[in-house]
């Protein structure tokens, strides 16, 4: 008698000896028959046998179908993945609506995986999915990740952060502020949504810094003004805005602190100011502008001790507990127009030499670099 004349439950019985859940799929994919037959049995070993893995195959690839068999024959709507999200994170992540809605349904938690499921939709983009889940704690953290304002300002999705914001979504703290988030991804009007909801844009991220410092240092020019406007302080306790637009290299920003009263020898970051930061990174516009607004080509402080040394290294080298003197470093590599630039504005030039070059030496590399 052919294999598949043979009664149902022979059927049944062969596939309860094949150990391997591949099998037992090829065996049910050989016709109809078959399908409708073992496809039960495959969900079952599936749940018994791999954790109901299926499970997050279906919210992953958005088949409702699948889900909803697999739930019917009560698979693990907590079961996780290799990165431990769960078939609802998994679902939210994707935008797929009906998967979520079905594990609602179902009782399944939004918790419970690195970044909640509100968090993966707002970080998404997927509206419909986010009115699903605005019943949940909506100011959820997500681990390390911030919570689904968060997600929607960083990501410069503003549907879905009205939504949140109408629900009352506090702009917390926690890993920095839903203002810090877009204006470090330069979303114009998720900032000026967020200030019309009177953010609190002097809040400082875990780098400590805060909104205007991240604008400042991707150029975000119209973003800066927008938080000058509201008064948002130009200092900060480890750096400042000046600072983090010239290490950043961004000349009309630098040119728009300076108009609001940017502070051009203060002090702060690894550099020290804003002058050893340009110098160290090559900016030599922005060594020039600040040149002229008067920066202490010789204030102490920082990585590199002075703007000199910063541009003489180039952020490179050190020997033993010490800096090489500046311009024996600027002899052998470094940025050779800020160099002169410095020494026009009179930089200091002797610093202990730690290594004690002979002198024809580095001076032939100096004259050399001054030279090009």
């Amino acid at each position: 008698m052919p294999l598949l004349h043979l009664a149902n439950e022979l059927l049944c019985r062969i596939s309860e000896n094949l150990e391997l859940e591949r099998d037992i799929n090829a065996f049910a994919q050989t016709n109809r028959r078959l399908h409708c037959l073992l496809n039960p049995y495959l969900y079952r070993y599936n749940i018994r046998q791999s954790g109901s893995s299926a499970l997050l195959w279906a919210a992953q690839h958005g088949q409702e179908t699948t889900a909803q068999k697999l739930l019917g024959e009560r698979a693990n709507d907590q079961a996780t993945s290799d990165c431990y999200q769960t078939p609802l994170c998994v679902a939210a992540e994707k935008g797929h609506s009906g998967i979520v809605k079905l594990l609602l349904d179902k009782g399944a938690a939004q918790s419970g995986c690195y970044g909640n499921a509100l968090y993966r939709a707002s970080a998404g983009g997927h509206n419909q999915v986010v009115k699903l889940l605005l019943g949940a704690d909506i100011n959820a953290q997500a681990w390390e990740y911030g919570d689904a304002l968060h997600a929607a300002s960083a990501r410069g999705h503003e549907q879905i952060l009205k939504l949140l914001l109408d629900k009352g979504a506090a702009q917390g703290v926690w890993n920095g502020n839903a203002v810090d988030a877009a204006s470090e991804g330069g979303h114009e009007q998720i900032v000026k949504l967020l200030l019309d909801k009177a953010a609190d844009v002097n809040v400082k991220d875990i780098s400590y810094s805060n909104a205007l410092q991240a604008a400042s240092y991707r150029g975000y020019k119209q973003i800066v003004e927008l938080l000058l406007d509201k008064g948002v302080a130009q200092g900060g306790k480890y750096c400042n805005a000046l600072y983090m637009a010239s290490v950043g290299g961004h000349e009309q920003t630098v040119t728009l602190l300076f108009d609001r009263g940017a502070d051009v020898n203060a002090q702060g970051g690894r550099y020290g100011n804003a002058l050893q930061a340009a110098s160290i990174v090559g900016h030599e516009r922005i060594v020039k502008l600040l040149l002229d607004k008067g920066a202490n080509v010789n204030a102490q402080g920082g990585q590199y001790g002075n703007a000199l040394q910063a541009a003489s290294a180039g952020g490179h080298e050190k020997i033993g507990g010490y800096r090489r003197n500046a311009l024996q470093a600027a002899s052998e590599r470094g940025h050779g127009q800020i160099v002169k630039l410095l020494l026009d504005k009179d930089a200091h030039w002797f610093m202990y030499d730690s290594q004690r070059w002979e002198q024809s030496i580095w001076i032939a590399r100096l004259i050399d670099l001054i030279a090009k």
